[in-house]
């Protein structure tokens, strides 16, 4: 064979090799599958056998279908308020045992859940041991120019404890929330309830500028705050009664000019209370000069609807919502728990354009504490410390979304079947993430379907599955 020949040769063979490598680049998906039992057997466990997909065109009688080409929401991130007293169980814990904690929490390596999203109470909320706030006097004093201010208690466990996230997770974001303002600018001049006085108005928009410089120059960047915490429930410690009206004239005349004067970036978020009042928001945001403030609107759900969610964003789709409070009530009951918190939270506030979902309260000991006088007795923390940490539903629910859907996924289309709640989303990376539910009482069996290939899978009744591919 002459030399030209044997050249042909080689080049046919070499392009039948790499016509045999490209594939075998193109072989068909796998899908991880990280799976909750309604029994609480298995908790957020990796299955050793993945879903396999393939080209077959044989599907069974329940499809759901993930586009990822329709595109929705970009998400912040899942997880957690960290309350005063989340804080202080978690920062007295033994150095390395707590290291070891906030890595399995903030990272996402491993077997660790990647908590992406924080709300912090500015001042107390009511899972703090006692009441304060930033500005604290004796009775009948003020301090309109705020010269008393600083960060009071929470030197103590939160501040040192957020960095220590950081430093985990360095961009984690961080909402701020006030349960009430100092008492000395309400009109009954208590913790409880009442209503901020106009004459404090200006006064209590420098508070939230100092707060987000305070902890600016703890190395601690709020991304957002809320104007109020429930402002229609007065009746907890701390509170404070804040109508719709009065919320809109507190951000269009005092604090969005003053976070504009103050070059303050954080977004200014509203309501922050139940699904059932969504003409709250709508009524600020109804009014433009309130609105040019505002980034967006914060629910929580108990009362109302999480679908209610979905008209306040179709009446301004320019404007971002939020799920920002669900508490699980002690003891506990994780086959109720996990797929009510699933189907309303997980995917029901994400297919209803929120971008965080978060539950309440990271952490208590057994008794439920630190409470103030009249705070929750039955919030029941994600984490219960005490001589071993034990981990409750609240960390699996957000488990299933936090590791894997990170700050910047686009919730993608995925068809509703009936039985079969779920939601999808594509990561900055490039994979898809697919949660679904069984919310029947019978064993389903569905397709997966994705760019024409499919995957055949099964759930037990009650079961909560999330797929990656």
């Amino acid at each position: 064979m002459n030399k030209r020949a044997i050249r042909s040769c080689l080049i046919f063979f070499s392009a039948l090799f790499l016509g045999f490598s490209c594939t075998k680049s193109t072989s068909l998906p796998t899908a991880e599958c990280w799976l909750s039992t309604r029994n609480g057997q298995l908790k957020f466990q990796l299955q050793a056998e993945p879903i396999l997909f393939d080209n077959s065109r044989t599907t069974t009688e329940k499809i759901i279908a993930v586009n990822p080409d329709i595109q929705y929401q970009t998400m912040d991130g899942f997880g957690f308020s960290l309350t005063g007293g989340s804080a202080f169980h978690i920062h007295r814990l033994e150095d390395m045992t707590r290291a070891a904690l906030l890595d399995e929490l903030f990272s996402t390596t491993g077997n660790h859940i990647g908590i992406s999203y924080l709300r912090v109470s500015i001042g107390a909320s009511d899972l703090d041991d006692h009441v304060f706030s930033y500005n604290d006097l004796p009775t009948g004093e003020t301090d309109p120019d705020l010269t008393n201010f600083n960060l009071g208690p929470d030197t103590l466990h939160l501040i040192p404890l957020l960095r220590e996230i950081l430093a985990v997770n360095p961009s984690i974001k961080i909402m701020g929330s006030p349960w009430s303002p100092p008492v000395w600018m309400k009109d009954n001049r208590h913790s409880i309830g009442g209503s901020l006085l106009p004459e404090f108005y200006a006064s209590y928009a420098n508070y939230f500028v100092k707060y987000v410089q305070a902890m600016e120059a703890e190395g601690i960047s709020i991304d957002a705050i809320t104007v109020q915490n429930e402002p229609l429930h007065p009746g907890n410690n701390p509170s404070l009664l804040m109508l719709a009206e009065d919320q809109a004239e507190f951000i269009k005349n005092h604090l969005g000019p003053a976070f504009e004067a103050n070059q303050i970036e954080t977004k200014i978020v509203i309501y922050d209370h139940n699904a059932d009042r969504i003409d709250y928001p709508l009524e600020i945001l109804d009014d433009p000069e309130a609105a040019q403030y505002v980034d967006g609107s914060a629910f929580h759900l108990y009362g109302g609807e999480i679908e209610a969610l979905s008209q306040v964003h179709e009446a301004y789709p320019d404007k971002n919502l939020y799920f920002t409070e669900q508490w699980v009530g002690a003891p506990g009951k994780f086959e109720e728990n996990m797929p009510w918190h699933i189907k309303n939270l997980i995917i029901g506030a994400s297919r209803n354009w929120c971008k965080t979902v978060l539950e309440w309260n990271l952490a208590a000991d057994a008794n439920q504490d630190p409470h103030t006088e009249g705070g929750c007795t039955r919030c029941l923390g994600a984490l219960t410390i005490g001589d071993e940490v034990t981990r409750n539903v609240a960390y699996y629910i957000i488990a299933h979304a936090s590791k894997f859907v990170r700050p910047g996924s686009v919730r993608i289309a995925s068809n509703e079947q009936e039985n079969l709640p779920n939601v999808a989303f594509k990561t900055p990376d490039g994979k898809i993430v697919l949660i679904v539910m069984n919310e029947s009482d019978e064993e389903q069996v569905f397709s997966i379907k994705f760019e024409e290939r499919t995957a055949t899978v099964q759930l037990n009744a009650g079961d909560v599955a999330t797929y990656v591919w």
